[in-house]
């Protein structure tokens, strides 16, 4: 019989998946406000998205607080004041060791001195001895760095004791000199007179390494001359150059200023004492001379934290160091994962680092916010540019489907100029080409591609299962075309009051309309301030409004536009402009000129710009975001001098209005 075992699923079974489609739908709000597309995409790595199935991928600010959370885990755990209790305890071990060892002899010796008299002598020295020990251990102060000073005048009469104490102070020079050499514990075991000169000699030529390398005189070959002695202080992985060098030393000494800052300050003074025992003069000197020379390669003030512990579980020493070089790790990824601002950031976050600070489950989201970007830029719809990515065509064309979609979905089924339109142009013919169907063309199918199609999808056999993409219908062209030009205000008050999210929208929108209903018509983007400047398609994702400019200078915006749309002599020119003020800036010699109130020359100057687009029979069309009378009053004067329209919409509906009447007039310009 089959035997089965069942337990509650965690997740991990349904691997995270999103389709491009789905990340697109996602930045499209992002690119439809004043973000471009990779603070969009920044904002997606940041915040990580969701699938279908309701699976999260992590993104860069869920890691922080993971880093944030075990890190304040850790110090709500230990105590830092309790580093030094196992060298205290371990002191008063010694010192009892001593005591017993003192009392055990003296009662040796009186047992030998009662059966061989000639011993007595001997007994009354060793008694005067035992008691200036004795009075020794009883005026040790309760600092251990002062019991250390006084243990290491002290001649012991213990054997043990002494061999523990020997014991400890070897440790302490090691923990010491760990400070800076990270692999000094395992390089050095028994720290003997000999090895600490050796010691100083490798500082010494350390220092003068460092010397050489900041006059410039360091060659390769000497450094790795000395790497040879002395690499195996540096860990499994020795530097392999100078700059490797300092930074590896930096950490060390960063971890070390950490442990201290965070440190009770009694518990920092008696510490200092302890480490500044372990070492002569001439090695505090060299010491001194080597913090100095790597805090002029680089000041280490922003490497040093201090830590706020508050638990009651004790660690010694050599563990807080331990804890220190953790914390320094978390603080560097906390900072690699804060200044994800793009793909090149995402690659230079340690993978494996991450995997052993948070678990697989931290590197699983990392590489899946990675594969996002390939899949976007795998479907075609962004694309490399140097070390940023932009938006394609296709990319383009897909946020400004949903702009469209957002702007219909709110129209009412019996609204007048109903933008469903079910032909490319009125009076057009077939050009002999086919294209994939559309959801809004005729249903004129080319039936041996469409079944061409269907094969190529799903390869020989029958029965044939044909899906709406397989269908080609025929093209139709053109028998007219329109040349239109969109002018946005992109004057700092567009931002301010929440108007240029609307405005871009309509842009993308009314880009992807033209490019895929009326493939022959032409669109020019053109954004104004305090000067005009035209907008390729590409460049729709990044179009953003001025922040410190005021300036909205629509006598530039119809002179730029105005030579645009000469190019198009046969066709129907029109210019559509969206702004929430009055002009209050004009071009003189080509140079802005900004008042407000508007002045009369500014307001003068934009008319004859108006008068000479009514010459060339260019219609402007207005909607305005604001309605305040001196708006008003301008965009009154422009209809009556040009014949074109105007409207006030609110934001939120400016989307229907333009597209709306853009294809109501399209629609019987073509008829």
């Amino acid at each position: 019989m089959s035997r089965y075992r069942y337990s509650s699923w965690d997740g991990s079974s349904e691997p995270f998946s999103l389709h491009p489609d789905e990340v697109m739908d996602e930045i499209s709000n992002d690119l439809f406000g004043d973000m471009g597309l990779e603070r969009a995409l920044q904002r997606i790595l940041q915040r990580g998205m969701q699938d279908k199935s309701g699976r999260r991928t992590q993104g860069m600010r869920d890691l922080m607080e993971r880093v944030r959370n075990r890190r304040r885990e850790q110090m709500e755990k230990y105590d830092l004041g309790s580093v030094l209790n196992d060298i205290k305890e371990r002191l008063q071990d010694i010192v009892q060791t001593e005591r017993e060892g003192i009392r055990t002899r003296l009662s040796q010796a009186r047992d030998e001195a009662k059966k061989d008299p000639a011993k007595q002598p001997g007994l009354d020295m060793l008694e005067k001895l035992a008691e200036k020990r004795r009075e020794t251990l009883k005026n040790l102060t309760q600092d251990p760095a002062e019991q250390i000073k006084a243990l290491n005048d002290y001649d012991f009469m213990d054997p043990e004791a002494r061999r523990k104490f020997q014991e400890l102070m070897d440790e302490l020079k090691k923990r010491a000199m760990d400070q800076y050499f990270k692999n000094m514990q395992q390089s050095m075991q028994n720290m003997s007179g000999d090895q600490m000169q050796a010691m100083k000699e490798m500082l010494k030529d350390l220092n003068q390494l460092f010397k050489q390398h900041k006059q410039g005189t360091l060659s390769q070959d000497q450094f790795d001359q000395f790497m040879q002695q002395f690499g195996q202080m540096f860990g499994d992985k020795p530097p392999q150059n100078m700059q490797e060098l300092a930074e590896r030393l930096q950490e060390r000494m960063a971890q070390a200023q950490s442990l201290l800052d965070s440190m009770p300050e009694t518990t920092r003074q008696q510490l200092q004492d302890l480490m500044d025992s372990m070492m002569d003069d001439e090695m505090r000197q060299q010491m001194s001379q080597l913090a100095r020379m790597l805090d002029e390669m680089s000041p280490m003030d922003d490497m040093r934290r201090e830590y706020p512990f508050t638990g009651d579980e004790e660690l010694s020493m050599q563990e807080a160091m331990r804890l220190m070089e953790e914390f320094q790790k978390m603080d560097n990824l906390e900072q690699s994962l804060r200044d994800v601002r793009s793909a090149q950031d995402l690659e230079r976050i340690d993978a494996e680092q991450l995997k052993e600070i948070l678990g697989e489950d931290a590197r699983r989201s990392l590489e899946e916010m990675k594969d996002l970007l390939r899949k976007l830029e795998e479907a075609g719809y962004i694309r490399r540019k140097g070390d940023r990515f932009e938006l394609t065509p296709r990319g383009v064309r897909k946020i400004g489907q949903k702009a469209i979609r957002e702007i219909f979905s709110a129209l009412k089924k019996d609204r007048v100029g109903s933008h469903e339109i079910r032909k490319r142009g009125g009076g057009g013919e077939p050009s002999g080409e086919t294209k994939l169907w559309e959801f809004g063309d005729d249903f004129n199918v080319d039936l041996q591609k469409s079944l061409l199609n269907t094969v190529k999808r799903e390869g020989a056999g029958t029965p044939l299962k044909m899906k709406a993409g397989d269908f080609e219908v025929e093209r139709i062209d053109f028998a007219t075309q329109a040349a239109t030009c969109l002018l946005i205000d992109r004057s700092r008050s567009m931002g301010y009051y929440g108007n240029f999210a609307a405005a871009k929208k309509v842009a993308i929108a009314l880009h992807t309309l033209i490019r895929s209903k009326f493939p022959r018509d032409v669109l020019y983007i053109v954004g104004f301030s305090d000067v005009a400047t035209q907008f390729k398609d590409a460049d729709l994702s990044d179009l953003y409004w001025d922040t410190g400019i005021s300036g909205t200078n629509m006598h530039h915006a119809f002179m730029l536009s105005r030579k645009l749309l000469s190019r198009h002599k046969g066709a129907t020119r029109q210019m559509i402009m969206i702004t929430d003020g009055e002009p209050t800036a004009h071009l003189e010699q080509g140079v802005p000129n900004f008042s407000y109130p508007p002045s009369p020359r500014t307001i003068s100057e934009t008319l004859k710009e108006v008068r000479r687009c009514t010459q060339e029979h260019i219609v402007i069309n207005t909607f305005m975001l604001e309605n305040n009378y001196q708006l008003v009053d301008f965009v009154n004067l422009l209809t009556r001098i040009n014949h074109g329209r105007a409207f006030y919409a609110s934001p939120d509906k400016l989307g229907e209005y333009v597209l709306v009447d853009f294809l109501s007039n399209r629609r019987r310009r073509v008829a």
